[in-house]
């Protein structure tokens, strides 16, 4: 192994925290600043090097079945969104909510409601079990079509005509690919493309900052689904790309000297641990 590296190391300024995600982080830290402790109900982000900071501070993450034995307490929604069925139990219960759902996730949950309001089929090309599906989900009393692969539908009888809604960090291509497949399977389709363009954006973004570098370093969570998506635009351009959560992911053996590697993340990768890899890199 060489004494040392002398790699050239730089983070992708476009990488980091969507503003959904800022906007949640800011709400808690203001609580935190004041107040000794605030429930947060399921992970603030999915990212388990920020939630440590956070709980750190006084952030106590619960469940739904731990909300419902909850009384008289703040409690912060993230930025995922919720169900009416939160909004409901809050009320019954006396809880406070800080609500810091993401405007992007509060649009699409509303235009879910208003077309289940008018007795439309819809479906939801979402991840299952995933907070914000589970809150979109919520709008439409538990009857929409929930799917991740297109395959899922193959068994499904669909009425002929229905409307067709995203998570809105799901890829926009694969988007588009299954409304094609459904009209060319004869359904008439009325599709709403309810993606994030902040999200959607970093794919071109990532395409032109991964061509740039020997070796790349994509930083995640290993639950957020965003994350994956954008770790397989690094790879599908940079095959030496390495998905890692922190820096003890880290292998030296990936490097050869004078490498230039690039650093970059999820919308719930904090810059703060993106700094941590790069250190860490420099210390080769």
């Amino acid at each position: 192994m060489p004494e040392n590296y002398d790699l050239a190391v730089t983070i992708d300024k476009a990488s980091g925290f969507c503003f959904g995600v800022v906007y949640a982080i800011d709400m808690a830290e203001n609580i935190l600043d004041h107040e000794d402790y605030l429930y947060c109900l399921g992970d603030i982000v999915h990212n388990d090097e920020e939630v440590k900071r956070l709980t750190d501070k006084g952030l106590r993450i619960i469940d739904h079945e731990q909300l419902d034995n909850l009384h008289k307490e703040k409690v912060l929604i993230r930025a995922h969104g919720e169900a009416p069925s939160t909004y409901q139990l809050a009320l019954e219960n006396e809880l406070t909510l800080i609500d810091a759902s993401c405007p992007v996730v509060l649009k699409l949950q509303n235009r879910i409601k208003n077309s289940h309001d008018d007795d439309e089929q819809i479906l939801i090309f979402g991840k299952h079990g995933h907070a914000e599906v589970i809150g979109l989900q919520g709008q439409t009393d538990g009857k929409a079509i929930v799917f991740q692969d297109i395959t899922e539908l193959d068994n499904v009888e669909l009425p002929a005509k229905f409307t067709l809604y995203s998570q809105t960090t799901k890829s926009t291509d694969r988007f588009y690919e299954i409304k094609n497949e459904l009209i060319a399977r004869g359904y008439e389709v009325n599709a709403n493309d309810t993606i994030c363009r902040q999200v959607s954006n970093r794919y071109t973004d990532l395409e032109r900052f991964v061509a740039n570098y020997d070796k790349v370093l994509f930083v995640s969570g290993k639950k957020s689904s965003n994350g994956k998506v954008l770790y397989d635009v690094c790879k599908k351009y940079n095959d030496q790309s390495y998905f890692i959560s922190n820096i003890e992911e880290i292998d030296k053996n990936w490097f050869s000297p004078n490498d230039k590697v690039g650093i970059c993340g999820a919308t719930s990768t904090p810059m703060w641990l993106m700094e941590q890899v790069k250190a860490e890199l420099l210390s080769y």
